[in-house]
């Protein structure tokens, strides 16, 4: 069972726009739900200097819109479970949501992950699971006394960079965005943007703007994943995820809103499909109690 060995109703990844309205809508018809995401919601949102097609917000930056959304979803005692989730299965009649080392389940999911997954480099999908991971805690033991080269898009792949330079013989750390870095002393610094994973039915190195690295494994921790490696099977629609009017993907049981499933890229269109998400969650719930 899940790490509370309880079996959800509704789980939502996302917390911006389309997955706090889910949550707020599953919540206020009293399903029992997890939300999935980062307590600092939409990282999109934040930057936004004006929101002026926000109905009953005007002239707010996108910071005071958030704080909106913070203190809503705090006076309704919706909390925010701040953990990456790496793969979604269907099982049947519930949902498996891995987590590192622990796993959740949910009787349906709301998937509301926005757009901002980074492109795969080339080589890098052919690779998947043939030495290119996307977490690096889980597959560390795999690695133990070779060489990993973790490329990290966020301050939190640092921590996992740390882990797994305990257990590899040898770890460089490419990164993606400017800083400091808490890294052990044995941990390498590559700061060469990556252009390609080279292989053919193992990883052999990852190509860099100079140079490259020999490697046996690759981790790419990015802030999100792309959906269709998130959920296996989920069927993609010219990049966005597919879903008809009731924002139902083609796995049952399985919604989507907000930027994910297709321009425009607007709050207002992801808050209403977030809504449209949660009530249609909630009647499949309904009927199959029925």
């Amino acid at each position: 069972m899940g790490e509370t060995g309880e079996r959800y109703d509704i789980a939502i990844i996302g917390t911006g726009p389309a997955g706090l309205e889910a949550a707020i809508n599953a919540k206020i018809r009293n399903k029992n739900i997890i939300l999935f995401g980062s307590k600092e919601l939409s990282a999109k949102l934040v930057k936004a200097p004006k929101v002026n097609n926000f109905l009953g917000f005007y002239n707010l930056t996108g910071k005071e819109l958030k704080n909106h959304f913070a203190a809503h979803i705090e006076a309704m005692g919706i909390g925010i479970v701040n953990e990456r989730i790496n793969n979604v299965y269907a099982m049947g009649d519930y949902f498996a949501l891995m987590v590192n080392d622990k796993i959740y389940e949910a009787k349906s999911i709301i998937l509301a992950t926005g757009i901002e997954y980074g492109k795969p480099l080339k080589g890098e999908e052919k690779l998947l699971g043939k030495g290119v991971g996307y977490c690096a805690t889980c597959d560390a033991p795999l690695y133990k006394g070779k060489t990993v080269v973790v490329v990290g898009y966020n301050k939190e792949s640092e921590e996992e960079t740390n882990f797994v330079s305990e257990l590899c013989g040898k770890t460089y750390y490419v990164p993606m965005y400017r800083g400091e870095y808490k890294l052990n002393p044995n941990v390498e610094i590559i700061n060469h943007k990556p252009l390609e994973i080279v292989g053919v039915d193992r990883v052999t190195k990852i190509v860099l703007e100079h140079g490259e690295i020999i490697t046996d494994g690759i981790f790419m921790l990015r802030d999100s994943l792309s959906p269709s490696q998130l959920v296996p099977g989920l069927e993609i629609e010219e990049g966005h995820i597919k879903v008809d009017r009731n924002m139902q993907t083609n796995i049952e049981g399985c919604y989507a809103a907000g930027d994910c499933t297709g321009k425009p890229y607007q709050y207002m269109k992801s808050a209403g499909e977030g809504l449209i998400a949660a009530l249609s969650a909630v009647s499949y719930l309904d009927s199959a109690k029925k």
